[in-house]
């Protein structure tokens, strides 16, 4: 089955997202939502509800039961499964169909072709669950545009999914307007009759507050998803290189590695995302805002961290270590690292998995490492946590009974944890059809491929995991290094919070991500970025901090 872990927050990159998205079905990043501070759907929709506020409003936490982990959650890892599949050995998780058969519509994104409708999964989904679902698939690369014509339409399907990247502007004013409360179907014990709900973590529920009521359905994230320095561990065993224990060690290792005559360099630009856990700088957005030990609210381009990190990318460039072809923003970085023309790769989790995969027939000897991450001085981290959900499934105000009842039914099946029967259909479909297994390790077939991808999935997830049956040792080495960094995990204030600013300051942070590439390659100077910052608190930043601080003032810290 497939893996079920979010990616760091860190990135802001629209496609970095999507492509995460497909891969690992859940996300982290981009641009947060907020609910009203007085909890009321006619007050200001700024704010946060957080707290003891919060609380009353989530469902029961009942943990599963069923096909427990291998390796259990630790540090706010995702939970590891190294077994191979067992068909008659699978768990039922939905003993009884939730749903009545009743149709309604989903409007989703989707990256791909999307199936026919009437294909053999989305039949075989529907008979298992009881629900009759009318997919709206939406090109996710474009679904902002999409998403933000719909809910200012008078026509808005029973159930939209709606990433955390897309919540800006009018779009996460919306969510408020158009989107049900589902306390009464969901909070405290209520959501007992969904008990794959019931078993998403509490920090993940919190996330779907908007508007001061419960409104998402989350896909939970692993807090300790940050963004993965991997390495061509093949290449290094080879040249009996050690992994570089710091910024002063990456970069003489990264010139002695380098060889432009070979047509081989260190690494490529994304080198700006692990810099930043390097060097403890907070995620972008929302979650760069922060209560520091002196009691001061401040945002991540304030910290001294944030230019260290951008002048240790710098160097690097300068070094001349960072591959040409990354340095002009061109072709594929991924492969290139598989190529071996670059030997560090940053990106999510699912790819340790995805280029093992992709290499294991035609480079046996391929092997991906991931780095421990040390700090600036070559001594800790310090790493901050993602946000424990980044996508919803909502159902429109108005809709029947019936409808929310046969949404959530869809969801309680989608959420069904690894090692069940509901799981294995939701993530390959029907054996025989979408998929084989040979020796316990299961693989599409070419019809699964085209029909078995990002559309139950997105309804909603059980806490996050990993399960690798072709390459198990993989999901025990992910979860391994997230246990070993998250022992250097922090919080921020706005951990658990979706929140919203006001519309004023929109786009008051956005020079910044090409900022940060001019700088780190030469094409600006210091005194640029710092005026930038300058200008920021001179043109809302200040204003800005105020209201947060307010908002911490009513809500209190999420860290």
């Amino acid at each position: 089955m497939t893996p079920n872990a979010s990616t760091s927050s860190e990135p802001s990159r629209r496609s970095f997202l999507a492509s995460t998205v497909v891969a690992t079905a859940a996300v982290a990043g981009g641009m947060p939502l907020l609910a009203a501070c007085g909890g009321s759907e006619t007050g200001s929709r700024e704010g946060a509800t957080s707290g003891k506020a919060a609380d009353k409003l989530l469902p029961t936490y009942v943990a599963s039961k069923v096909a427990q982990p291998d390796l259990p959650s630790k540090n706010g890892s995702a939970a590891g499964y190294t077994g191979k599949v067992d068909l008659a050995a699978l768990e039922t998780s939905v003993p009884d169909k939730l749903g009545t058969g009743a149709p309604f519509k989903i409007m989703s994104p989707f990256w791909g072709a999307p199936p026919k409708p009437g294909n053999p999964y989305y039949t075989a989904l529907d008979a298992a669950a009881g629900t009759k679902v009318t997919w709206q698939n939406q090109d996710g690369n474009t679904y902002g545009e999409k998403l933000g014509a719909v809910l200012a339409s008078s026509s808005i399907p029973d159930m939209v999914v709606v990433p955390r990247w897309e919540l800006v502007g009018k779009i996460a004013s919306a969510v408020t307007a158009k989107f049900m409360d589902l306390g009464p179907y969901l909070a405290g014990d209520k959501v007992k009759k969904y008990p794959n709900l019931a078993a998403i973590p509490s920090d993940a529920w919190r996330m779907g507050i908007f508007g001061g009521a419960l409104r998402g359905i989350p896909m939970p994230s692993a807090p300790m998803s940050v963004i993965v320095p991997y390495y061509r561990k093949d290449i290094f065993d080879k040249q009996g290189w050690s992994v570089p224990k710091s910024p002063d060690e990456f970069l003489s290792w990264a010139k002695d590695a380098t060889s432009a005559k070979a047509k081989v360099y260190a690494c490529g630009d994304n080198m700006i995302w692990s810099s930043a856990a390097i060097f403890g700088v907070r995620p972008a957005g929302t979650d760069g805002w922060n209560i520091g030990d002196d009691g001061k609210v401040t945002y991540r381009i304030e910290e001294p961290a944030f230019l260290e990190s951008l002048e240790w990318v710098r160097k690097l460039f300068a070094a001349g270590v960072v591959h040409p072809d990354d340095k002009a923003r061109s072709g594929d970085p991924g492969q290139r690292f598989s190529a071996g023309q670059i030997l560090v790769f940053n990106s999510d989790m699912s790819a340790w998995h995805g280029k093992t995969a992709e290499q294991a027939q035609s480079n046996p000897e391929f092997e991906i490492g991931a780095m421990d991450y040390f700090g600036a001085d070559g001594g800790n981290p310090t790493l901050w946590a993602a946000q424990p959900a980044t996508i919803w499934s909502l159902i429109r105000k108005g809709a029947s009974k019936e409808t929310v009842e046969n949404a959530l039914a869809a969801a309680n099946f989608s959420a069904a944890p690894y090692g069940t029967k509901e799981r294995m259909l939701v993530d390959y479909g029907v054996e025989g059809t979408h998929y084989t297994v040979k020796d316990g390790v299961p693989a599409k077939t070419d019809q699964g491929n085209s029909e078995v991808i990002n559309a139950w999935v997105m309804l909603a997830a059980p806490a996050a995991y990993f399960a690798h049956p072709d390459f198990p040792d993989i999901a025990r080495k992910q979860v391994e290094w997230q246990q070993r960094q998250g022992a250097f995990m922090k919080k921020t204030s706005t951990y658990g919070m979706n929140i919203v600013e006001p519309s004023r300051y929109a786009g008051l942070s956005s020079q910044f991500e090409q900022l940060e590439i001019d700088y780190v390659r030469g094409n600006k100077k210091l005194s640029d970025v710092q005026q930038a910052i300058s200008t920021w608190k001179s043109s809302g930043g200040d204003k800005l901090r105020d209201w947060y601080k307010e908002l911490f003032d009513k809500n209190g810290s999420g860290s």
